[in-house]
């Protein structure tokens, strides 16, 4: 039978709207089947077309990759445009096909409200406009869809509160409504859809009290809440949800006691309750969940120990206590939950020892206890665990040597044992855990030489092994034992010998701290080869080389540290190449650089000039560790566990630069700190420093400095700390706004300065003779310099002279004698 005219119609203007689609990625056509759709043919015979072989109706389309099963013994009636690229063209051609019972437009670029046509398809079951741009509100066409069974919304911009009218659709099985704008309360008319099985509303914006309606949808075997804003406490009403296996209210703002109407819900298999405000559990919570597998009860205000009515849970495979208050020990009970694979126990305040029960959970693939007060040391029952792929201790007070067995036959990828007491050497038995990706044993009392087995492990992207006592050399493969390598921490040791010499081509290196150490040589220049670097600091060693300027050559370098080491020579750019262009920390205090400040650099420091940068913190993708650095900020010594992108500083003290301040560091709109104190700096300090106007703070003292303090830094209104102590600087300190605020150390050793916080001027201020910016700088202990010296010694010539010429008059004069015979005299000293 011939298919019907009108739809042929309304198929030849669905080719039309696809044609109008063009994918730029590929060559071939997507929709090859469309070719067969020809005007004056039978539809029911063009590719993937079905008709009802009685009436001619189309009832099925398919236009995916896969060729369609033409069978006649099987007659669908859907039609499948998902995962395509289609706008609004394309609607109004579905309207004719009004047999169609299924009808998915999922992951499309449909935008604007939701056609009201769609409400003539009225043999629907089924309709599908996820993932798309729509929104606005549901048109009240959607009233005629009364065969509708399952609806899909999710992933689009509507918007306001969801229409009553979805309530009168009774036949309703499905209703997912998540990932949308919709705000206010759920509708009272949904207390009518008593056949529905799944309800999902979770990210959007709801509010209030959770409705005791829900309570009423006995058949409801999924109810997700998520991500809303609900508060209060949950509904009574949920005791009747007796077929419920999976409840979602995580990430709202439920409040006090769990409710008791959940111990009644004997079929759930996950319960997730997790980003709320519960601060209670009642010891029976959990006594009748037999079948609950997952449990998320992390980020809430639970305190006091964990309810023993957990160890009957025996069914599960995910428990989630983690971000509570919970305290005293980790209860042994937990050695029963031998389904375990997942056990995060993290940032409580569990005390005493690990329990040796722990080592039944056999299953178990990730364990997590770290950020606690935790002792002892690690039980040997642990060894058990040879599925374990994630463990994280640290952040505890754990202590001994870390057990050579627990690495012997285990699948570990991720090792974090940070900040602890563990002591003795790195068991060898680790380096056999070839699938491992992250080794983090920081901070604690590890002894002994890195080995070169270490370079086995070809998994490694993260290595922080700092802030101990271990000793030797520093593996020379490191630098090239794999590509995948991304975070390599070896500072605050006491490794000797030199820098690794051959970093390779393709590292992924991005993050390389030796800082604290007592490496010495040069700086390798295959450094460069690790075109990802962004955080390279070497400070504090005894390095003996000239400025690396070739470092320029790493396009995403953010913070250099060199400070603390035997550099020397001038630091300028050699080449046009070298450009330092993303950098924000430079650190290169307490060296021996002499010359000039690096100008050339500092008006290629884009990042520093750059206001528009988002407040986030440096680190690898996904929070996987965060960069740290230790830094001399406002004076004090500070290590910053995090680092913000916001932070700009620039410290060049204690070295041997000379010459004038450039203009060019006025530049720098977003440097925060700035440090060039103990330094030979001569010249005017520049007004153009009163152009950095999210600087914090500004040092520079114990330099050669002249001329008054410019009053256009009187307008750096978040200075917090100003210095330009002993040096030659004299007229009034400007007043006002921060500058109220520093006291008098700020200015000491410039005898020209007048003003507060200072002795008032005078009408004709006060005048100090200055030096030039050829003239020596040395100094005696007492401050005089030889002009100085050479005044004081022509007084004292003619005072000799004076003296010589009266004692030669006067023969004698007694009181002369006297004067001199005195200071002749020994003087005795008291014992």
């Amino acid at each position: 039978m011939l298919c019907q005219h009108d739809q042929s119609l309304a198929l030849l203007q669905l080719k039309i709207s696809l044609s109008m689609i063009t994918v730029s990625s590929t060559s071939i056509s997507l929709y090859p089947k469309t070719d067969s759709w020809k005007e004056g043919t039978d539809c029911c015979r063009w590719d993937g077309v079905v008709c009802d072989n009685k009436t001619g109706n189309v009832i099925g389309l398919d236009l995916s990759y896969n060729d369609f099963n033409n069978s006649q013994s099987q007659i669908p009636s859907q039609l499948d445009l998902s995962f395509n690229n289609f706008s609004d063209q394309a609607s109004s051609s579905i309207e004719n096909l009004h047999e169609l019972s299924s009808l998915y437009l999922s992951n499309n670029n449909f935008n604007g409200e939701v056609p009201s046509l769609l409400g003539n398809l009225k043999k629907l079951t089924m309709l599908d406009l996820s993932h798309n741009n729509f929104s606005g509100q549901l048109s009240s066409s959607f009233e005629n869809l009364q065969e509708l069974s399952s609806l899909y919304l999710s992933t689009n911009n509507f918007n306001g509160q969801v229409p009553s009218l979805l309530g009168n659709l009774k036949k309703l099985t499905v209703l997912d409504l998540s990932h949308n704008n919709f705000n206010g309360q759920i509708p009272f008319s949904f207390e009518n859809l008593q056949e529905l099985s799944s309800l999902y509303l979770s990210t959007n914006n709801f509010s209030g009290q959770v409705p005791s309606l829900l309570g009423n949808l006995n058949k409801l075997t999924v109810l997700d809440l998520s991500s809303n804003n609900f508060n209060g406490q949950i509904p009574s009403s949920f005791e009747n949800l007796q077929r419920l296996s999976s409840l979602y209210l995580s990430t709202n703002n439920f409040s006090g006691q769990i409710s008791s109407s959940l111990e009644n819900l004997t079929e759930l298999s996950i319960l997730d309750l997790s980003h709320n405000n519960f601060n209670a559990l009642n010891p029976s919570s959990f006594e009748n969940l037999k079948k609950v597998t997952s449990l998320y009860l992390s980020y809430n205000n639970f305190s006091g120990q964990i309810p023993s009515s957990l160890g009957s849970l025996t069914q599960l495979h995910m428990l989630d206590l983690s971000y509570n208050n919970f305290t005293g020990q980790i209860p042994s009970f937990l050695g029963n939950l031998t389904n375990l694979t997942a056990l995060y126990l993290n940032y409580n305040n569990f005390i005493g020892q690990i329990p040796l029960s722990l080592g039944s959970l056999w299953q178990l693939s990730l364990f997590d206890i770290s950020f606690n007060n935790l002792n002892g040391q690690i039980p040997s029952s642990l060894e058990n665990l040879t599925q374990l792929y994630y463990l994280r201790m640290g952040n505890n007070n754990l202590s001994g040597q870390i057990p050579s067995s627990f690495f012997e036959d285990n699948q570990l990828n991720y090792i974090d044992l940070r900040n602890n007491k563990f002591q003795g050497p790195i068991p060898n038995s680790i380096f056999k855990s070839v699938n491992l990706t992250a080794l983090l044993f920081s901070s604690n009392k590890l002894i002994g030489e890195v080995p070169s087995s270490i370079c086995k492990l070809k998994a490694l992207q993260i290595i922080d092994l700092s802030n101990n006592s271990l000793n030797g050399s520093i593996p020379q493969c490191l630098g090239n034992f794999t590509t995948s390598l991304s975070v390599l921490h070896l500072g605050m040791n006491n490794f000797h010998g030199t820098i690794p010499e051959a970093f390779s081509v393709g590292s992924s290196l991005r993050y390389l701290n030796f800082n604290g150490n007592q490496l010495q040589g040069t700086i390798p220049s295959s450094i460069c080869n690790c075109k990802g670097l962004q955080f390279l600091d070497l400070g504090n060693n005894v390095l003996n080389d000239t400025f690396p300027d070739f470092l320029g050559t790493l396009p995403g370098l953010q913070v250099l540290v060199l400070q603390s080491n035997k550099l020397h020579g001038l630091v300028n750019d050699s080449s046009a190449n070298y450009s330092f262009s993303m950098l924000r920390i430079f650190d290169l205090s307490k060296n021996m650089f002499t010359g000039p400040l690096p100008s050339e650099y500092f008006n290629d420091f884009k990042a520093m000039m750059n206001f528009d940068v988002k407040m986030k913190y440096m680190g690898e993708p996904n929070n996987a560790y965060d960069y740290s650095v230790t830094l001399t900020l406002k004076g004090l010594v500070i290590e910053l566990v995090k680092i913000q992108t916001l932070l700009t500083t620039i410290d060049l003290s204690s070295n041997k630069f000379s010459g004038m301040i450039p203009q060019s560091l006025g530049e720098l709109k977003s440097l925060k700190l700035l440090n060039l104190s103990h330094n030979k700096l001569t010249g005017n300090i520049q007004t153009s420093l009163g152009e950095l106007s999210n600087l914090e703070s500004l040092d520079l003292s114990w330099n050669l400095l002249v001329g008054r303090i410019p009053m256009e830094l009187a307008d750096l209104t978040f200075l917090q700390v100003f210095r330009v102590s002993y040096n030659r600087l004299q007229g009034s300190i400007p007043g006002g706004k921060q500058f109220n605020t520093f006291d008098g150390s700020s200015y000491e050793g410039n005898l020209g300065l007048c003003g507060f916080p200072l002795e008032n001027c005078d009408n004709g201020e006060r005048q100090q003779p200055t030096a030039s910016p050829q003239e020596d700088d040395s100094e005696s202990m007492f401050g005089f310099g030889w002009k100085q010296v050479l005044i004081g010694y022509g007084c004292g010539v003619i005072f000799g002279i004076a003296m010589g010429y009266i004692v030669f008059k006067t023969r004698k004069p007694a009181w002369f004698v006297k004067m001199v015979e005195g200071y002749q005299k020994p003087r005795r000293f008291k014992k």
